[in-house]
């Protein structure tokens, strides 16, 4: 039997089984066929053969429309860092609703997190803030912002980099990019038209070729995230993040940090973090975006930066010299409210807690995939910081320590940062092997993305980690035969 007979048959077994245990997520699913495309809103949701549907939500557990009960690993793709209903979050929210919402005025609160934001992420280069709806208006923004200031046009981007609906950017696309964009796309996005030019993650040669191949005086701006959430939590090596910054000041370009997902993993957000503990001159951004957790769940982002940069939205300048930033929600009482009390639970002790909780995950499943042999424990070092350098003329390359040789993806393996984890496959069938583990996981009465992200939220407690790893083991033990060959 030939492997990939034996992963199909594996895909087969597993949907055969999630049908039996959930009857009623098919039939919700197949009447939303009837009034959106798929029966589906929200593309990065849907698993095949359908989605799970969820009927409640309550302290870190999820349940279906089926009766079956899940440990939430996923914390809304790190949104729902609070779990569900977090006390302290209901009470904030409870208090707008008998406040008023809809003011169509400033408010009180707003005026108060735009504070406390500031003097939790002005280490990262924050010296003025603006509020948004999600994340990707804050990137919309950012970049806006960018290309007003600099009166440039081109944004350097990264393979697998993901900074929003209408800024993604897979390794197939960025290859097609780099090509010369001959022929049709290989995947088809939403993207904003601008004029994006892609480099590899991680990998300064080749980024540093692309860049030095440019116009002069054309770049606008470098955009980044320190960790791809999306990308499969993939680390941004500190030198590389250092070249960015050094080569952003050469060019007259601005340094625009993603952080919509990764904030939650520093008191400061991830940027300040990695300076720290690298020493030397801070690596600080021009720009900064935000989200998902600190509006404590409800609908947020922000993006914020050097005052003189960010003084492009004074309204006061008058319509010929302002930046326009409308946005009926961008200061909704609910948000506002709920973003005050995120501040206050999510502080730099509640920071440090659940990294070291997701260090414990990490150490964990690395000890289980090194028991498993599927990979030597002496290329995976215990607790190892994993690096991948991308490469449009060669294939990704894997470091596990700031001294070892480069290594080829083994066909599993953790990228993980603090309290963001993914547990990833590669090779050709990495599409089925990703399905095969999440409805494993399911099985075992764990919820998580379907590409395998799972950022920790703050009721996951250690029995949940402790059934997270043995979880792991149990699956590379029944499967230990297809994945080594």
């Amino acid at each position: 039997m030939s492997a990939n007979t034996a992963v199909a048959e594996a895909v087969a077994a597993a949907h055969a089984t999630f049908e039996g245990h959930n009857p009623e997520s098919r039939r919700l699913h197949t009447e939303a066929g009837a009034h959106m495309p798929g029966g589906n809103t929200r593309t990065v949701l849907y698993a095949e053969p359908y989605p799970v549907a969820i009927q409640s939500g309550n302290n870190n557990t999820l349940t279906s429309v089926d009766g079956r009960s899940y440990v939430d690993f996923l914390g809304e793709f790190s949104a729902g860092l609070f779990g569900h209903s977090h006390p302290r979050i209901a009470q904030a929210v409870q208090t707008a609703l008998t406040s008023g919402w809809n003011y169509g005025g400033e408010s009180v609160v707003e005026k108060q997190l735009a504070a406390r934001f500031i003097s939790r992420f002005s280490a990262g280069g924050i010296d003025l803030v603006r509020f948004t709806n999600s994340g990707t208006e804050a990137n919309t923004f950012a970049i806006g912002a960018a290309l007003a200031y600099t009166g440039r046009k081109k944004i350097l981007i990264f393979s697998s980099g993901y900074h929003g609906g209408t800024f993604v950017f897979p390794m197939d696309l960025c290859r097609w990019m780099y090509s010369g964009s001959k022929g049709d796309p290989p995947c088809r996005v939403m993207n904003l038209p601008h004029e994006f030019v892609a480099a590899p993650y991680n990998n300064l040669a080749e980024t540093k070729a692309i860049i030095d191949s440019l116009p002069a005086d054309s770049l606008a701006a470098i955009l980044i995230e320190p960790i791809q959430g999306s990308g499969g939590c993939r680390p941004a090596a500190p030198g590389f993040l250092r070249y960015l910054r050094e080569t952003a000041n050469k060019l007259g370009a601005l340094l625009i940090i993603d952080e919509v997902m990764t904030s939650r993993l520093g008191p400061s957000g991830a940027l300040a973090a990695i300076s720290a503990s690298e020493g030397g001159e801070p690596i600080k951004a021009d720009l900064m975006s935000f989200g998902k957790w600190i509006g404590g769940g409800m609908t947020f982002g922000a993006f914020g930066g050097r005052r003189d940069v960010m003084a492009l939205f004074d309204p006061a300048l008058g319509a010929a010299k302002r930046l326009m930033h409308p946005g009926t929600y961008n200061n909704n009482v609910f948000t506002m409210n709920a973003g005050l009390a995120a501040l206050d639970i999510y502080n730099a002790e509640a920071v440090e807690a659940l990294n070291s909780r997701g260090n414990k995950l990490k150490e964990g499943i690395t000890k289980v995939l090194s028991a498993a042999g599927i990979y030597p424990a002496d290329q995976m070092k215990y607790l190892s910081d994993v690096i991948e350098v991308d490469s449009f003329k060669g294939e990704t390359k894997l470091y596990t320590g700031p001294d070892s040789a480069p290594m080829a993806l083994p066909l599993v393996f953790l990228s993980s940062r603090g309290s963001m984890l993914n547990l990833r496959f590669s090779g050709p069938d990495a599409g089925h092997w990703h399905n095969i583990y999440y409805h494993f996981m399911l099985e075992k009465g764990i919820y998580m993305a379907s590409r395998g992200y799972t950022p920790l939220n703050l009721v996951i407690e250690d029995k949940d980690v402790d059934m997270f790893i043995a979880a792991v083991e149990s699956f590379l033990e029944t499967y230990k035969m297809e994945l080594s060959s």
